[in-house]
């Protein structure tokens, strides 16, 4: 599988701006037939708490006119609406190249510290699509600090994980740093694509990467627009994971809620 990470600023609250730049640099990378381009997360406005903007015009239909006539896989970031409190979701979805939109991740974890919880309800299900040969568990941004998520897509059958972000440069050591743990521990590929520049609250950091299996990393930007690309070898992941089963000595049982509630404090078990 061919993937292409594309960095870049997106411009606030200007969604064809923002979308015309995405072309631009699409038509200049000229991704071949079948490739996965993978966008930031709210890709064409930015990560904003201002819902009427996010929500305005079409991204889906967007992603999907650019899907087709590049014949590719997009997996952008978007905001729609859901019929919970408070009213809203941040999600992603993969296009394919005939336009269909796979199913849709609403990020399961709202970033508590700022208000998104306060505008964006928090996803209840993990998604695999499919893209090629390889099952793709998507998530979003602060989503990559939980790592039982990831853990459960690859015990649902998830080869490769594409994380979208606006991730700050205040933080970015950390979004490197688990990353490349989330690619070994779930001896998964990892698409990480963050965003750069900055809007009216945050500075963000880029750094976006594609990671091996063996928590190599293949391709990584800095701080500056770029176009990442690299080839996933799905018989090479097969082959490494039946090489090194790490995942078949997994303890399922510990994800038990059970057995964590069972737990004892020892400054009070006596």
């Amino acid at each position: 599988m061919h993937v292409l990470a594309l960095q870049y600023a997106p411009i606030w609250h200007d969604k064809p701006e923002s979308q015309a730049m995405v072309e631009a640099m699409i038509e200049a990378a000229a991704p071949p037939a079948g490739a996965f381009v993978v966008l930031p997360e709210m890709s064409d406005c930015g990560w904003t708490m201002d819902t009427e903007a996010a929500t305005r015009g079409d991204s889906l239909g967007w992603a999907a006119d650019l899907a087709r006539r590049w014949r590719v896989s997009v997996q952008l970031g978007f905001v729609r609406s859901v019929p919970r409190d408070p009213g809203f979701a941040n999600s992603t979805a993969i296009v394919g190249p005939d336009g269909r939109v796979g199913p849709v991740y609403e990020k399961m974890h709202p970033f508590g510290f700022t208000d998104e919880p306060r505008h964006y309800a928090a996803g209840t299900e993990i998604v695999v699509d499919r893209v090629g040969a390889f099952r793709v568990a998507p998530s979003i941004c602060y989503d990559l600090r939980f790592p039982e998520l990831q853990r459960l897509a690859t015990a649902g059958g998830a080869e490769a994980l594409s994380i979208i972000a606006n991730w700050p440069t205040a933080r970015i050591a950390h979004w490197r740093t688990l990353v490349v743990a989330r690619a070994i521990e779930n001896q998964a590929f990892v698409i990480a694509v963050n965003r750069v520049g900055s809007d009216p609250s945050h500075e963000y950091g880029g750094r976006t990467m594609l990671v091996s299996p063996f928590g190599e990393i293949l391709a990584e930007a800095g701080d500056t627009p770029a176009t990442l690309r690299a080839d996933f070898d799905h018989a090479e992941l097969v082959d490494y994971r039946a090489r090194f089963p790490a995942l078949a000595d997994r303890r399922n049982d510990m994800l038990d809620g059970e057995r964590i509630s069972r737990l004892t404090n020892p400054a009070t078990d006596v």
